[in-house]
């Protein structure tokens, strides 16, 4: 009986020391994810919205759309890129149908992207197909 009770306790010994040690490895596993972490990056939005012509057609508007989508290809200091058509049921858009996002990671960046030469050209593109043109850059918090 006194073996029993003694394989009993080691194995409880070894158990509880085990266990111990998994919870040593998980905390250090957590504070090295936390140390890993780095600080966010600070993403600096450039937003434009389209109003287009009634007379663009939908040709004029896909070609406006595949040009602005080709500038993070032609413009490195894009940082990031999307874009999309309005679908708001609030019916606030004031003519507003195209959204797109362009990030930079600094304003140097967003300096060399407006008078960038392919920039340029696609503002004389877009030009005569754009009845208004909104545009909004902040940072994001």
């Amino acid at each position: 009986m006194k073996q029993i009770y003694l394989v009993l306790l080691s194995f409880f010994l070894i158990l509880g020391s085990c266990m111990q040690e998994e919870k040593k490895t998980a905390e250090m596993k957590q504070e090295g994810a936390k140390k890993e972490m780095k600080e966010p990056v600070k993403l600096l939005r450039h937003v434009v919205l389209f109003n287009f012509v009634d007379t663009a057609t939908d040709d004029n508007i896909k070609e406006i759309e595949q040009a602005f989508a080709g500038l993070p290809e032609r413009i490195p200091e894009i940082h990031d890129f999307e874009w999309g058509t309005n679908n708001s049921p609030e019916g606030l858009d004031k003519g507003l149908s195209h959204c797109f996002f362009v990030t930079f990671l600094s304003e140097e960046d967003r300096a060399i992207y407006l008078p960038h030469p392919a920039h340029q050209e696609f503002v004389s593109l877009v030009g005569p197909f754009v009845e208004d043109v909104t545009v909004v850059d902040y940072w994001v918090e």
